[in-house]
């Protein structure tokens, strides 16, 4: 589907949107592919490796919808994975994180309508789950934001899903580089807040395949949730560092213990599939009638039991140590 597509990803000079550019550029034949984000010097450091022809590189900030819409003329396809993600820089510039990752996707969903795109995609969090801080908060409206857009929409063909999933190895929010540089600067202990601390567990690789792959599941209104692993924290330091210490410095703020993906709340709308579940909609959609059971590829998913809950901690699938090691080696880690 993207052979021959203008397809523009918003933040992608992130470690997304650098994966997601070599991984467009090594399977298909798109027509533009556009990068949209504001720091002209990760463009231009992207840009010697990614020349090709059909690379475009825009400066623009998601806060400025006029540039947005400039940016999306012609464009079929969109991934929105610009946002401020820090947890400590949110909660101290908390208008900043409103700007970019609310009304930042406000900007997304009416470019994309004015220029009648043919499908986006938002990417989100596990922290946009019963959140406790404020990025998860600006998320989960985020997430609403795109969802609801489906109604907005009216007569457009336009669609909006959204993508969540959890701690992506190695990316620049990942503890991995903070663990690896104290390693390398010859640390003597590990600090970790919480020895009963999980993590869902993803390769940057797989969450560029998850989001691929649900380009062509979508109806437009779903929030896909891939099924991933979990770690414990102590066994991640184990994986990296089997010599050193670990030291508990206890819970920061806004922090969890496990992070969930599909809260209990929601299991009245969660259909699970094979490899991913769907949290369906909580309004209904005035312009068209989905069964989010069965998507747009075939595949067939079933209601969950009533209070289910996607928990990090409750996860049936934890890797230990050896095949962390082995996820971590896969990740190029």
């Amino acid at each position: 589907m993207f052979n021959d597509a203008s397809i523009l990803i918003t933040g992608g000079t992130g470690s997304f949107g650098k994966r997601y550019t070599r991984t467009i550029l090594e399977r298909y034949a798109p027509r533009r592919l556009i990068i949209f984000s504001r720091d002209e010097l990760k463009q231009f450091e992207m840009a010697q490796e990614y020349n090709q022809s059909c690379m475009r590189y825009f400066l623009g900030d998601v806060r400025d919808g006029e540039r947005l819409k400039q940016a999306m003329r012609g464009v079929d396809y969109v991934i929105h994975a610009a946002a401020l993600k820090q947890v400590p820089a949110a909660e101290y510039n908390p208008m900043e994180a409103v700007k970019t990752n609310v009304h930042g996707a406000e900007n997304v969903v009416r470019a994309a309508l004015e220029n009648e795109v043919q499908k986006v995609i938002a990417l989100s969090t596990d922290k946009a789950a019963n959140p406790i801080n404020l990025y998860g908060a600006t998320k989960l409206a985020s997430d609403k934001i795109f969802i609801a857009a489906n109604n907005i929409a009216g007569g457009h063909a336009t669609r909006f899903s959204v993508v969540r999933y959890g701690n992506v190895i190695g990316s620049r929010g990942s503890v991995v580089p903070f663990f690896k540089r104290l390693i390398e600067q010859g640390a003597e202990e590990i600090p970790i807040t919480d020895e009963r601390m999980t993590r869902f567990w993803i390769t940057l690789q797989q969450g560029v395949d998850f989001v691929l792959k649900n380009f062509e599941r979508m109806q437009g209104g779903e929030l896909f949730v891939p099924k991933i692993p979990s770690v414990r924290v102590t066994d991640l330091a184990k994986a990296m560092a089997p010599e050193i210490p670990q030291k508990f410095i206890g819970i920061r703020p806004g922090e969890k213990l496990h992070e969930v993906m599909c809260p209990a709340d929601d299991s009245h709308l969660t259909i699970e599939f094979d490899d991913h579940f769907v949290i369906q909609p909580t309004i209904n959609f005035t312009n068209k009638n989905a069964n989010f059971h069965v998507n747009a590829l075939g595949e067939h998913g079933m209601d969950v039991a009533q209070g289910f809950e996607y928990n990090s901690g409750a996860n049936p699938h934890f890797l230990d140590v050896e095949g962390i090691q082995a996820m971590n080696h896969l990740a190029g880690v």
